[in-house]
């Protein structure tokens, strides 16, 4: 089983060929943001759902009680890069509120069932964000 770095350099290598199917069938992306702190590139794979014509992807850390450092950084500077096997282009990231949120939340646990386990591990509003592509 694929994580971190090693499932970046995999699904990078493969264009997707490795990786871009996870546990329990998941689909992956590639997500690459800019350090809030370093400015540096940092990539992170992640599930994701579509909706509407957008790559949607949901902030859960598995339920820890702060966001996890990408999305952390994608606050600090919205302008994203997405892989979805070959396909790479920029996009802008934003998160969802109100009944989009509720939405979107909707279909990605229809994606990733374990979301929901997830919440209820956490105080926070786990947080839901749309990749919309700027290409």
């Amino acid at each position: 089983m694929l994580f971190g770095d090693d499932h970046v350099r995999r699904y990078e290598e493969t264009d997707g060929e490795v990786g871009y199917t996870w546990m329990k069938g998941a689909p992956i992306l590639i997500l690459t943001t800019t350090g809030r702190r370093s400015g540096r590139p940092r990539k992170s794979p992640l599930i994701f759902g579509e909706y509407e014509g957008h790559h949607v992807v949901v902030a859960s850390k598995g339920g820890a009680p702060d966001h996890p450092d990408w999305y952390k950084n994608l606050v600090a500077d919205p302008e994203v890069r997405v892989q979805v096997k070959a396909d790479r282009f920029p996009a802008r990231a934003r998160t969802a509120t109100g009944e989009e949120r509720a939405a979107l939340w909707a279909r990605m646990v229809e994606v990733w069932p374990d979301y929901e386990d997830y919440q209820r591990k956490t105080e926070r509003e786990i947080p839901v964000v749309v990749l919309e592509r700027l290409d």
